[in-house]
């Protein structure tokens, strides 16, 4: 009796360790295809933003070598003017016309009421080109200006368009 008890629990022992070998090693499997599908899934969404970002830069000085190539004045005994300082420079510029009391000038719209309009938003697309986004609180717009920077580093600005969105 006390031989087939031993035997029994002997036996016992035998299938939980290995139910409990093939539930973790399952476990493990599961959990590694698990990782492996929310890697995969990670990478995706990744390149996917990567290429939406691509698509959103597509028009922007940072990504358009012929437009940056404009500064380059070296060939003809010019100087060059490098973009990635320009950039803040001119939007930094454009910005300051905020302080005029009447309102930035190069929003291409009058003050209407009491507050005047200002530039929030300033997107240089190339050597040419700026767009720009502009509100007065109440009223929203955006402009397209053209930029000039002449030999002596002086940057004009000329509105080309305005848009102001209805209330």
């Amino acid at each position: 009796m006390k031989k087939s008890l031993m035997l029994y629990l002997f036996i016992l022992a035998i299938l939980m360790n290995v139910f409990t070998y093939a539930f973790y090693s399952g476990e493990v499997k599961f959990a590694q295809n698990r990782y492996d599908k929310t890697t995969k899934k990670l990478r995706d969404s990744i390149n996917i933003v990567k290429t939406q970002l691509a698509e959103a830069d597509y028009f922007s000085l940072e990504h358009n070598e012929n437009a940056q190539n404009y500064f380059d004045n070296s060939a003809s005994g010019g100087k060059v003017i490098l973009y990635e300082k320009l950039i803040p420079v001119v939007t930094e510029k454009l910005l300051d016309f905020n302080a005029n009391p009447k309102g930035n000038p190069y929003t291409g719209q009058d003050q209407i009421g009491p507050t005047k309009f200002i530039i929030n938003k300033v997107k240089i697309l190339n050597h040419r080109w700026i767009i720009a986004d502009y509100s007065n609180g109440e009223l929203w717009g955006e402009v397209l200006l053209k930029y000039f920077v002449d030999n002596d580093d002086n940057i004009t600005f000329e509105v080309n368009q305005t848009w102001l969105y209805q209330k």
